[in-house]
């Protein structure tokens, strides 16, 4: 019989992604291990192998397409004996499976926050006459897409999740269009009628029967009303992508759920820069396909990700992460690297850098950083972590704040060495000074635990010697 093949869920929270391109044409004989595709994930584009022998009776989804549903149909393959045309007409029994593929350019959608939401957790919603009756009890789904048919109580069935966000932004869930199995209410539709401008939910009463004050719903100005305010001809659309997309809504999670709080320090550098003039002089030549090279080239960054991952070991209660049931304390010190990619930005992780040699940091780092910027990386190459590091100094930014990345609870902001003027021992000095910014999660570090980390870390950065044993 014919063996359907599905978009492959190529990491623990893919959702979607774009075939990229197919290595493989309809008659072609594949084997199990034989590279059949590329997907474009939001951070990464991966290879698809064949798990099953077959001719290639047809490819359902074509190449280019964007926004295909996990288990969507993409592809059928005969098996051996089996008549490929026949195979190829098989592929309609699966309709159901096969999410509805975004358009290259869609549209402008009416609001701001339907850009990013998702038709349904499971796929696209068929149409109204594929759909089948709801189980006894539960919601029924009209003709109209999504909509929810309350029960006899008037209850709106909605995720928990869902529930408690429209609570904290204070819209009514009952007003909220569901797209979720059933009509249920799901985040996405939240978070779209958040970002639409969705109604407060109804006043609850006081203890005296006055209404108790609701919230400000958070409203958001839709494409329509963004677009008025420029002049006709003097702009143009450029669709989002994936992973900015992606960027977009964890930034939103990250400032709108964290409770961000910030402690800023200066550390002095020169003796840092002086042990990495040293070392580096010091590394064995290898020889390279491009003739010979220094084994290692150190740079400042390099030794700020050794310096956090081992101030984390020095105060392992700031190396943690929050969940609402428990505090996630972690064995070793996995430092992401903010690396700025076209189009977005990635985090590539050095696991247990605290054990590792700065050398081998040095080396690791170069090696993601390549592979990150040419899309090449695999989820669990950045997908995690501890903690971050970001760093503008090479910009010549002196500081700043950088948002946490969950499920980490701390990030440090790098700025720039430069010299400033010192006060030491009561006369003027010229150093070279770094500024850096611990921002954390409140929740999980609070602000003595942040204080505790980011002296570790200066104390590291300007007695470096101390990375070295």
């Amino acid at each position: 019989m014919p063996i359907n093949i599905t978009m492959p869920a190529l990491s623990p929270t893919m959702e979607e992604g774009n075939l990229s391109k197919w290595l493989v044409k309809e008659g072609d004989k594949v084997s199990p291990g034989d590279v059949i595709a590329e997907i474009e994930t939001d951070k990464a584009t991966m290879e698809v192998e064949a798990v099953d022998e077959g001719t290639v009776a047809k490819l359902v989804v074509p190449a280019g397409t964007e926004g295909v549903k996990v288990n969507a149909l993409i592809a059928v393959l005969a098996a051996e004996g089996e008549d490929a045309s026949a195979a190829a007409k098989s592929d309609g029994d699966a309709a159901p499976a096969k999410a509805e593929a975004k358009p290259e350019k869609a549209p402008i959608s009416p609001q701001v926050g339907e850009m990013s939401a998702k038709p349904t957790e499971g796929g696209a919603v068929p149409p109204s006459s594929q759909r089948e009756a709801p189980p006894s009890g539960l919601p029924a789904i009209s003709p109209t897409r999504g909509e929810l048919r309350q029960s006899s109580e008037g209850r709106t069935f909605a995720s928990p999740l869902a529930r408690r966000i429209a609570k904290e932004a204070g819209v009514d869930v009952s007003a909220v269009t569901g797209t979720g199995p059933h009509g249920r209410v799901v985040k996405a539709d939240v978070d779209a009628a958040i970002a639409g401008g969705a109604k407060a939910a109804p006043a609850a009463k006081g203890p005296a029967g006055a209404p108790a004050a609701a919230p400000v719903p958070v409203k958001a100005m839709s494409d329509d009303q963004v677009l008025k305010l420029f002049e006709e001809g003097s702009y143009e659309l450029v669709p989002h992508d994936n992973m900015r997309k992606t960027i977009a809504r964890r930034l939103v999670e990250a400032k709108t759920s964290i409770p961000h709080f910030y402690l800023t320090l200066d550390c002095e550098l020169d003796a840092l820069l002086s042990l990495r003039t040293q070392l580096n002089a010091a590394a064995p030549v290898k020889k390279t396909d491009k003739g010979e090279a220094p084994a290692y080239k150190l740079s400042v960054n390099d030794m700020v990700i050794k310096a956090m991952a081992m101030a984390l070991k020095a105060v392992p209660d700031a190396n943690a992460s929050w969940t609402e049931s428990a505090m996630v304390k972690h064995r070793h010190a996995d430092v992401g690297v903010a690396v700025s990619i076209p189009g977005g930005l990635i985090t590539p992780i050095i696991r247990k850098a605290d054990e590792k040699t700065l050398s081998v940091i040095s080396n690791e780092m170069k090696d993601l950083a390549s592979r990150a910027r040419s899309r090449k990386l695999k989820p669990e190459e950045y997908q995690g972590g501890t903690t971050a590091v970001s760093n503008l100094g090479m910009f010549g930014i002196k500081d700043f704040a950088a948002v946490i990345n969950p499920p980490h609870a701390t990030i440090l902001a790098v700025g720039a060495g430069e010299e400033r003027a010192v006060v030491k021992n009561g006369e003027i000095k010229i150093a070279t000074v770094m500024s850096v910014t611990l921002s954390t999660d409140h929740r999980a570090v609070d602000g003595a635990l942040g204080a505790e980390l980011l002296v570790a870390f200066k104390k590291l950065i300007e007695n470096p010697m101390g990375m070295l044993v």
